[in-house]
């Protein structure tokens, strides 16, 4: 009997049936030759601190760092039932030899890894490696099998993945939380990827509006606007500092004759985007559909597993081989009929044969698994759920797109003249629409420019009007689940530049499957927030990052570590030196945490030990009095007040409480500015103290949007 063990009870189900495994037992299917059974998820994991030494039950710096040589496994008590279930099947005396059919990555290679080996099981072992769940794939991956000492990197790999994360958790999360007496979680990846949020955070907090004016001319047919041929920066050199000025610029052209000083037109050209892999997926449903990096990640894994739709998702890569060119077209022509006349209008060459681009078949450009494009099996659209059918409509245009031309279009230029000042007007010239036809009219796409008229040097025009706007430069935005992304994928780096992009692939932050459980667990950990769209750093986690150093918090650092997994993997790099650095790392952030003389205060948290909650940490802060009664205001968790309070002064600034009226959360920053002057302008609007309320306006508005009395009584 061969065995082929399963990570998911589905995919379980789908292997048997197209092995023909219909007899039903208790954990698993069986056949005449074949008996399918799974792994429920993780059944094996690595041990906590304690089961490997009692000593490690009460948490003492002193037993820091925590550095066994070998870090033991454990069966999982949740899903032991079904251990026990494959650990019987596999070690059966009639079981001739088992085939791994978990996830094909590195994730899925250590689930099956630790099951054989907490097991103690000998036979001999094939792997089963596939892209896709439709019943044609199967059977292929079926004739495929490969050895699987094939796939030993990417188990050293997972297993270096595994046993640093838990040195550098373990070690560094107790030093810290000893060393601050507050609950503190810190990670390998988790705190560099918070570390960006924090770079934002700080970006937007120092950020200074400054405010300028622009002059636009109405030329009747076309407008244009002033600007300075002085200027490098183009991006500034339409702003005007002085009202007055701008002013005097509308009043001397309104009236007046103009001629256009010069047209050139750019000759531009937009090749198709490239095929999705899961973080670029990621990216645009965040970006066109709004879906957090996590949703995005269960629908498509949906789409894989339960539909049939499309490849595996999982993926990094943004290319497809050469031998798939065949099955490509069959996928084409599979589409449902909605894509009918999409895949019809592409310019098929005369054999019939699809153009092919080396920008999207590469063989040199596949890692594990290839880009995710929709499978050959027709999908049922119809029976999909809404946001399925919104991502799989994504992953079939873009796959269509690829094989269009590109979109050309003249980037159009022109400067008008009027009593010596200058006004620029750009617009564009659609030559061929390209891969653009394959996607519905996008109204509110930003590249999209007005079409001019037809226009030559030396034509005139009068300025029918000049109009003067106030303009307020804008702070960086807060990162969402897109930009955050990027960042992640590249260290810290948000490139847009593809070619860019692909150099630095393996040295970001986790893995495509990672990533979202990263984001989802600095907000799960208190570290971060989400409020629509926007993840932002929350106070606790820009104090944490302000105490860890840069050796766990430097994105570009981690990247580094993520690289070398990834040579692991490749057989390229040697596992001994990655744990020996991994283990330095974990012993320099303990004698780190020990010796740091940096204060931070983390109020409010969870204490080790049952029941115990830690008492309601008060910060003073320094220089900063009571505006009612003189004496010094402190703050805690939820907010800044009168240390006078038992006296009866009950002065609150609640941190949240101007976040409904979509104003900032409150940090001491704010709060000195705002008890010093009384009222603070910002980006977004203006916070004020004014007749015993605390309010904030946006701006353009002339009523607050939020206020509340800043004296508290209980009630």
């Amino acid at each position: 009997m061969i065995v082929v063990v399963a990570e998911k009870p589905s995919v379980g189900r789908d292997i048997a049936r197209v092995l023909g495994c219909w007899e039903k037992g208790e954990g698993f299917l069986k056949g005449e030759n074949h008996l399918v059974t799974w792994a429920v998820g993780h059944l094996v994991t690595l041990c906590e601190p304690d089961e490997i030494d009692e000593k490690y039950k009460k948490w003492r710096m002193d037993d820091l760092p925590m550095l066994p040589e070998h870090i033991p496994t454990k069966v999982i008590s949740k899903t032991k039932s079904q251990y026990s279930i494959v650990k019987k099947i596999i070690n059966d005396k009639d079981t001739e030899k088992l085939i791994c059919a978990t996830d094909a990555g590195r994730e899925g290679e250590l689930i099956f890894r630790l099951i054989y080996t907490q097991a103690k099981c000998k036979k001999p072992v094939d792997r089963l490696w596939i892209s896709s769940m439709t019943d044609e794939a199967i059977r292929e991956g079926f004739a495929n099998l490969k050895p699987a000492q094939e796939y030993d990197g990417l188990y050293r790999s997972a297993t270096c993945r595994s046993e640093a994360d838990w040195l550098v958790g373990m070690n560094a999360s107790r030093a810290f939380t000893l060393r601050f007496d507050a609950l503190l979680s810190i990670g390998r990846v988790q705190t560099p990827t918070l570390a960006i949020l924090v770079k934002r955070y700080h970006e937007i907090a120092d950020f200074k509006p400054e405010e300028y004016y622009t002059v636009t001319a109405d030329f009747g047919d076309y407008t244009g606007q002033w600007f300075d041929e002085k200027v490098a920066d183009e991006k500034k050199a339409n702003r005007i500092p002085d009202k007055e000025k701008a002013e005097e610029i509308a009043k001397a052209v309104k009236g007046k004759a103009a001629r256009v000083k010069s047209v050139s037109a750019e000759a531009k050209k937009e090749l198709p985007p490239q095929l999705y892999d899961l973080t670029s997926l990621q990216r645009e449903a965040n970006r066109k559909l709004g879906f957090t990096a996590d949703k995005t990640l269960k629908i498509a894994q949906e789409l894989y597993e339960k539909w049939k739709a499309i490849t595996y998702p999982r993926t990094d890569s943004r290319y497809l081989p050469m031998d798939m060119i065949p099955r490509t077209k069959l996928t084409l022509q599979k589409l449902p009929e909605e894509y009918r006349p999409l895949v019809e209008n592409i310019p098929w060459k005369e054999d019939g044969k699809l153009p092919i681009s080396k920008r999207y078949f590469d063989n040199e450009k596949i890692s594990d698994h290839h880009a995710i494009i929709p499978t050959p099996q027709t999908a049922p659209v119809d029976k999909l759920p809404p946001d399925a059918q919104k991502l799989f409509d994504m992953i079939a245009r873009r796959l269509v797109a690829v094989f269009y031309p590109a979109h050309e279009y003249d980037a159009i230029k022109v400067i008008t003249e009027s009593q010596g000042h200058l006004f620029k007007t750009t617009g564009r010239v659609v030559k061929v629409n390209g891969w653009k036809n394959v996607y519905p009219a996008d109204k509110g796409d930003k590249e999209e420019e007005a079409a001019l008229p037809a226009l030559r040097e030396g034509d005139g025009r009068t300025v029918s009007k000049a109009t003067v706007k106030k303009e307020t430069t804008k702070p960086p935005a807060p990162h969402t689940d897109a930009s955050l992304l990027a960042a992640m994928e590249n260290a810290g780096k948000e490139l847009e530049d593809e070619k860019l992009r692909e150099q630095m692939k393996g040295s970001g932050l986790g893995t495509p499957a990672t990533r979202a459980a990263i984001i989802e667990r600095l907000i799960q950990v208190g570290y971060a927030s989400r409020r629509g769209r926007a993840i932002s750093a929350t106070e606790k986690g820009v104090s944490l990052i302000a105490i860890a150093p840069p050796e766990i918090a430097s994105p570009e650092t981690t990247g580094k570590w993520e690289l070398a997994l990834d040579e692991i993997a490749k057989n390229k790099r040697d596992t001994g030196r990655f744990m020996e650095g991994i283990r330095r790392l974990s012993t320099f952030l303990v004698e780190y945490a020990r010796d740091t003389k940096t204060e931070a205060s983390f109020p409010e948290e969870m204490r080790r030990g049952k029941g115990k909650r830690k008492t309601s940490t008060v910060k003073p802060i320094e220089g900063v009095k009571c505006p009612l009664c003189g004496k010094p205001v402190q703050e805690n968790s939820k907010a800044f007040g009168c240390s006078g309070w038992r006296e009866g002064c009950h002065f609150t600034l609640w941190k949240d409480g101007l976040k409904r009226g979509g104003g900032p959360e409150l940090n001491e920053k704010l709060v000195k500015l705002l008890l010093e002057k009384s009222e603070v302008k910002g980006s977004t609007g203006v916070i004020a103290l004014k007749d015993g309320n605390f309010s904030f306006t946006p701006n353009g508005s002339e009523a607050p949007s939020a206020s509340f009395p800043m004296v508290y009584e209980k009630k």
